[in-house]
């Protein structure tokens, strides 16, 4: 079997899978989790067969004409180089885990049929984002990505949090995605052409005429997509939904889609050094604001969510100083570790068994009742913490030099200024990253809260998982470094500058997260235990946190965050108030827009529908009263008619004759 047809299979056999678990989910229940299993499984085997395949080396390019559009051709085009290779790898083996994961996790889920297939559906889309050689194929992926966020985060819309996150994930997303569509469409103007490869020969020649607009118009796309500043607000609502789920978009989907696609068109961005200084400075607002919210939170899904935009600030600020073989070798230690640590949490959800015990404040005793999930999320979290030899040590560390080449002028790719924005963010970062990443273990698996209900050991496909993904997160980062050929041909590993300024700059915060941590933990009272409820759906929120008598998160006095933090842990805990400047600056604005719109139709519009209406009504009405049936009135009413005409004609015939 050629490489091409491997390639053709690797996003069909998901989507064969989703169409065929949808159908049969109802008629043949047997059949769902082998259809949600098998075919993601096979898709990532043969991703890692058209990997070896392609080897790092010569790009792999097939293209059929779609349908005939004009001057601006469609194609059904492949384009896999060793960029594409790996992630697809990296988007098989992430999805068969949360799929396997979640045949523990939702075996008592009503809708896991149509979850599993949504989740099938997902995956088959950002593959083929991936292996895409035409833009608007890639668009039709990147806009499948988007309805499947909508209904999987939205999986429990009995309650009102899951429905308001999933309208918000999709109106936040399609706000960059209009300038996104507009931007492909002026890129397509400009080269003439869809194609990938032709867009990129159009960037060497010079041949692209309004560089600085096309980029900025596609890097709002990418800010919703891969919830980058001021685009990221969606993505810690969007928590609501099952943990798998959020594993599966932090992970390998969804929010890397935006980041994957500005690596493949690098050279779009490059062309414009305004655009490249605006990609530097989004990311840098990005890693910092968003590693002091994670600081501040309470529940352990958003601390992780937050957690996630700031790796992205990471991998965009690699891009922002034109590094994509950093950003793509971070990109792929962070979905393992990141992922791990989603489907980790999920297993302390599932063990409180309640989702109101996603509140650290709320937790105890959970290190000796699910060592699995204990050890694996402390590898997950050191990796996270970019602490060496983990994966995440190795992929920061590769940003850190790309961005110090690019300060001191050792590239030109990008300006220097976007180079020390970069530097300067990434280093404080890792002191906010391993401040959070300590505090979360300390108060989840150290935690003096009100220790929840044993619900008995976690099932076995989910603990297999989280040991599964522990390995890349433990030796990613040690054989990637020797793979340079997949990486454009640039050295990965780290140098001794920014190795030891991150690492110490993460030991600093460690430390004195740990330090305020004991200090407070002496002064806490341990809580009395929580009472023992019944065993909800893990995720579904049945039991409220005051039905179980728990100290609310915001009056924990054992929490190191709002020490370290101080007056801005209030501002951080909220997000730093964005979404209420978004409801000022949009919502309201649009609502009284609406409001007028409906006045206007009720009392203008309406108003002259219905005079219209009664005109009518009177006229008939009219009618009606002179059609009396009797014939001496007709004859009457037509002599009276006959006279005023002969007395009209006469006046007239005198009026002529005097002229």
């Amino acid at each position: 079997m050629t490489t091409t047809t491997l390639a053709v299979l690797v996003p069909l056999l998901p989507f064969l899978g989703s169409v065929a678990g949808l159908l049969l989910g109802r008629t043949a229940p047997g059949f769902v989790r082998p259809l949600a299993v098998l075919p993601t499984l096979a898709a990532a085997v043969l991703a890692v067969l058209v990997a070896v395949r392609q080897g790092g080396g010569k790009t792999i390019e097939a293209a059929t004409q779609l349908t005939p559009t004009g001057s601006v051709p469609i194609d059904l085009a492949l384009y896999i180089d060793g960029f594409a290779a790996l992630v697809a790898v990296l988007v098989g083996v992430v999805a068969t885990c949360v799929q396997v994961y979640s045949t523990g996790y939702l075996r008592d889920d009503p809708r896991y049929p149509s979850y599993a297939a949504l989740v099938s559906l997902f995956t088959s889309a950002m593959l083929l984002v991936v292996y895409s050689g035409d833009l608007m194929v890639l668009l039709v992926g990147w806009e499948i990505m988007g309805i499947c966020s909508y209904f999987l985060v939205g999986h429990y819309w009995e309650t009102p949090e899951a429905r308001a996150a999933s309208l918000k994930a999709f109106l936040v997303t399609k706000l960059g995605d209009v300038p996104f569509l507009i931007g492909l469409f002026a890129l397509a103007v400009d080269a003439g052409t869809f194609r990938i490869t032709g867009v990129l020969g159009a960037v060497a020649s010079g041949g692209l005429d309004h560089p600085t607009l096309i980029a900025l118009l596609l890097l709002a796309g990418v800010a919703g997509k891969s919830a980058q500043f001021p685009l990221h607000t969606w993505l810690p609502d969007a928590m609501a939904g099952p943990t798998p789920v959020s594993a599966l978009i932090h992970a390998a989907t969804m929010v890397a889609a935006g980041i994957y696609f500005t690596a493949r068109l690098l050279p779009v961005f490059a062309s414009s050094a305004a655009a490249m200084t605006v990609l530097a400075v989004m990311a840098a607002i990005t890693m910092v604001g968003s590693a002091l919210a994670a600081l501040a939170q309470d529940d352990i899904k958003r601390v992780l969510a937050y957690s996630t935009i700031g790796q992205l600030g990471y991998m965009a600020g690699a891009l922002a100083v034109g590094d994509r073989g950093a950003a793509l070798f971070h990109l792929l230690s962070h979905a393992a570790f990141k992922a791990l640590l989603f489907l980790a949490a999920g297993a302390v959800i599932h063990a409180a068994g309640t989702n109101s015990l996603t509140a650290m404040s709320r937790m105890s005793g959970l290190a000796k009742r699910i060592p699995d999930a204990y050890w694996t999320m402390t590898v997950a979290l050191l990796a996270l913490a970019a602490i060496p030899p983990f994966a995440g040590f190795f992929s920061k560390e590769a940003v850190l030099v790309a961005a110090e080449h690019t300060a001191f002028g050792d590239r030109d790719v990008a300006p220097a200024g976007a180079g020390w924005t970069v530097l300067v963010a990434g280093l404080l970062t890792a002191l906010l990253t391993a401040a959070y990443a300590l505090r979360l273990w300390l108060r989840t698996f150290r935690g003096r809260g009100a220790e929840a209900p044993d619900h008995g050991r976690q099932p076995l496909a989910m603990t297999t998982v989280l040991w599964v993904l522990a390995i890349p997160s433990l030796g990613f980062g040690l054989t990637v470094t020797h793979l340079d050929d997949w990486f454009d041909g640039n050295a990965l590993t780290p140098t001794l500058t920014t190795a030891v300024l991150g690492t110490g700059l993460a030991a600093a915060g460690a430390v004195i997260t740990y330090a305020i941590w004991r200090t407070l933990a002496v002064r806490t009272p341990v809580a009395a235990p929580a009472p023992h409820v019944a065993h909800p759906d893990a995720d579904a929120g049945l039991v409220e946190a005051e039905a179980l008598h728990l100290p609310h998160p915001a009056k924990d006095p054992a929490d190191p965050g709002r020490a370290l933090l101080g007056p801005l842990y209030g501002p951080a805990a909220d997000g730093f108030h964005l979404d209420a400047v978004y409801r000022a600056a949009f919502v309201r604005p649009v609502l009284a827009a609406a409001s007028l719109v409906r006045f206007l139709d009720r009392e203008v519009v309406d108003t002259y529908v219905r005079a219209a209406g009664d005109s009518a009504k009177g006229l008939g009405w009219l009618v009606r009263r002179a059609q009396t049936g009797n014939v001496q009135t007709y004859l009457s009413a037509l002599l009276a008619g006959s006279v005023v005409l002969a007395i009209v004609a006469v006046a007239l015939a005198n009026a002529a004759a005097g002229a």
